[in-house]
This record gives structure tokens, sequence and C-alpha cells, in this order.
């Protein structure tokens, strides 16, 4: 009987996604079609969860089916996020004018990935301050004590490594096990690795330009597969999102979310001030941010129902340089790099919360401006050793939490909504690394401002 139930809801799924490619054959707009996934998926987990409850074997199973569709849209966008960020890193390095133009856009996408993540520290401080909360008001389940357990050996395999250490990580050793995607800084080493060549490649072009020229050939035919796949990926958005949000939601531990509620509303309040923060920028560098916000929120809800800046990346980039005319070298730097380092959401808002939260039980007054000068320095260097330790804001939280002499079994107590809060930090973070890469293109004057403020240039004319 349970495998009737579990095609039933197959089927249903399935439905949904025919709903959603006849939507694509009437041209309903890619963004439209992202949301009305999302909005199915909502309904139909919930639906689920009503029907059959959380932990069921029906559920499970079910869920496991639907994770065919979401899971399974995911990899393929992790498949080619090491091609897409090789190949297009060379080639906009070898178009390049001015060599020194690499530095100086590197430069300016790390220094705006790293200062708002300082900026992300503050307000995640202001808001855990202005919500009073505190470690105590959170109680410890068996399964909250075994993630706390988990996470205090974590931090026993890492607690010899410096966040000087952490940054070594980045620099390869064996590009082609980087390519495999098997260390957490993979993704910063093929970038290194793509950069290496690409002024390789211009030196060999002064003295040898017509092997230059065959190897230029030979990426731009890459480059033109690489894309195409790119475009085919991107059209499974919707399912992609359809299933991960029916799953997300019919798995969602609603009472958890209740009883720590007041860390949720806390922790959103702080991600809504640093996306407003974000646009107030946009606007001081000369661009309207209500255009700017139109054509990224298609894939800030991606980013939300993924939970995965690194399966973001193809869509982080695409939409840069074709809804917003964003270079195409400052793109891929600062999509690459914001998916591994200076994240607003992980390694900015949610460490400085816990570390707030946890003081007053240390004795230590989180009002006091030596521990706060610490905490924001230390949240901000932090962030850039991130990508060395993996695990995203969970490991964030141990790097600033025993920085700052604080026990860091608080980040294994909030495992009821880890997931909830997630969703909101990646799309954060992921707007970070689209705000970098688009005042960096505008900084450096690289900007195609007539293609930002065109209404037509949008991400969904490469993703149909």
């Amino acid at each position: 009987m349970e495998g009737l139930f579990i095609l039933v809801n197959i089927v249903v799924l399935l439905a949904i996604i025919g709903l959603l490619i006849n939507m694509q054959k009437r041209h309903v707009s890619f963004s439209k079609r992202v949301f009305a996934g999302m909005g199915f998926g909502i309904v139909l987990g919930g639906i689920l969860q009503a029907i059959y409850g959380v932990g069921s074997d029906v559920l499970v199973g079910t869920l496991d089916w639907y994770s065919i569709v979401g899971s399974g849209y995911v990899r393929f966008l992790m498949m080619i996020v090491v091609p897409l960020v090789m190949v297009s890193i060379i080639r906009s390095i070898i178009n390049l004018e001015k060599t020194k133009e690499l530095g100086k856009m590197a430069g300016w996408v790390i220094g705006i990935l790293i200062s708002t993540t300082l900026i992300a520290a503050v307000v995640g401080i202001g808001s855990a301050l202005l919500f009073d909360l505190n470690a105590e008001q959170i109680k410890a389940g068996q399964a909250e004590s075994e993630r706390a357990e988990s996470i205090e050996g974590s931090y026993a395999s890492m607690e010899g490594q410096s966040t000087a250490q952490r940054i070594l990580n980045f620099i390869p050793s064996n590009i082609f096990l980087d390519m495999t995607g098997d260390r957490p800084t993979s993704v910063i080493s093929v970038v290194i690795f793509s950069i290496i060549v690409g002024v390789a490649v211009l030196g060999v072009r002064r003295k040898n330009p017509e092997q230059a020229d065959m190897f230029l050939k030979i990426v731009n035919s890459l480059y033109a597969v690489v894309m195409r796949i790119v475009t085919l990926i991107l059209r499974l958005t919707p399912f992609g999102v359809l299933a991960m949000m029916a799953n997300m939601v019919a798995s969602t531990n609603f009472a958890g979310i209740v009883e720590l509620g007041k860390f949720v509303l806390a922790s959103y309040v702080a991600l809504i001030v640093m996306f407003v923060i974000h646009l107030v920028l946009v606007g001081v560098f000369g661009l309207n941010p209500m255009t700017y916000l139109k054509k990224v929120i298609p894939v800030l809800g991606f980013a939300f129902t993924s939970r995965s800046s690194a399966g973001t990346i193809p869509l982080n980039i695409q939409t840069q340089k074709e809804a917003l005319g964003v270079d195409e070298g400052t793109a891929n730097i600062s999509a690459s790099f914001g998916a591994t380092m200076g994240q607003n959401g992980c390694a900015g808002i949610y460490p400085a919360m816990l570390a707030v939260m946890i003081a007053p039980t240390m004795g230590i007054n989180p009002l006091s401006p030596e521990f706060l000068i610490q905490l924001v320095l230390i949240t901000a260097i932090s962030s850039f050793g991130v990508a060395g330790v993996g695990g995203g804001a969970t490991f964030a939280a141990i790097i600033v939490l025993s920085s700052m002499g604080l026990p860091i079994g608080l980040a294994g107590l909030l495992i009821s909504v880890e997931a909830l809060i997630d969703m909101g930090r990646t799309a954060l973070n992921v707007n970070g690394s689209i705000v970098s890469g688009t005042l960096t293109s505008k900084v450096m004057r690289k900007l195609n401002v007539k293609k930002f403020n065109d209404k037509e240039s949008v991400t969904e004319s490469t993703a149909v």
C-alpha cells in the first residue's frame, strides 16, 4: 500500500512539472516560472506533511524520489561549475587590454566581499541585541545534543589550523584533484589556476602570436560548448526549485521553528537589513536599486531554495552578464570568489549572532566595546578562511567562536531551524557576490549600463 501512495505522489509531481513545461511553451517569463515552481513546491510539501506526517515511511520514500529532480538538478549545476569557471576566466583574461586590470578587478571584488561581511557582522550583532537573544533560552533535545557533540569533534580536527593556513589551501597543488571538487577550496584553486593560464597565454602572444591565436580558438570553441550546456541546464531551474521546495517544506519540523521562533525572526531581520544595505550600495554607485532587484530575483530564488552558493555559480554568472551588463571576467571572478569567501550571511551575520548570544553565559558583557570590536574584526578576517574548512555557516561559527574563546556547541542546538535560516543566508551570500561583481564592473568602467537599465535584458534570454 505504501508503494501505491508513493507512486501517486510521484505522479502529482510529474503533473506539476508538465504544467511548468506548458507555461514555458506559452512563453511565460523565466522568473515567473521559477516562482511558480517555488509556490507549487510549498503547497505540495505542506500537503504531503499534513497527510503523511514527518518521518513516515511514505513521506520518506516520496521525498527520496523527489530528490532525483531536486538534488539531481543541483548536481548538474555542480557538474558544469569547474568547466564554466575555468574556460570563462581564461577567455576573459586573454581579452583583457592590460594585465594590471586583473589585479585591480580581483582587489575590488575581494575588498567588497570582505567589507560587506564586516558590515554584516555589525548587523548580526545589532539584531541579536535588539531581540535580547541568549544561549540559555535554547533547550537541547537528543538530536541537538548529538549535533553539538559532532561539532565539538569537528573543531578538534581543525583546531590546529590557523586562518593563514586555511588561506594557503586556496593555492592548488594538484589542479586535477581540484577539478573534481575534492576540496572545499577547489573552486578558488581552479580560479587561481585559470588566471595563471590566462596570464601565460598573454605572454605567449607577445613572443609567439600564432600559437596564442590557436589556443584562443580552442578556448573559444570550448566556451561555446560550455555555455550551451549551461543554457540547457538552466532550463531545468523551475523543476529543480519545485522539487527542492517540496522536500524542504515536507520535512521541516515546524514545532522546532515555533520553539526557536525568536532566533529565526532575529536572523531574518538581520538578513533583510543586509539586503537593504546591498541595495543602498548599488544606489550609491549610481545604479537603480529597483532595476537591480528585479533582475536578480530569479537567481536569489534559486539560491534560497537550493541552499547552495556553489551550485548557484552558473546562474549567478549568467545573471550578471546577461541581465546586469557586468563584463565576463568580473562576473566569473565575483561569482567564484563569492561562493567561497566573504559570505555575508554564513560568515558574517550568523557567527556574530551566536557570539553575542553566548557571551553573557560566559560572564562577558556583549555590549563592551572591546568585545564588539574584536568580534567584528575576527568575523571579517575569518570569512577569508571559511572555505578552507568547508561546511558553510557551521564552520564559520566554529572559527569565530573558537577565536573568541567561546564554546562552540550552541551551533548544534539550532539544528531544527538550520535549514530555514540557511535558505535566507544563502540568498544573501549570492546577492553579495552579485553586488561585488556589479560594483566592480562599474568602478572598472566595464559595466554595460545600457544593458543594466534595459528591461528586456534578463536572465531568461539565455535560459529558455
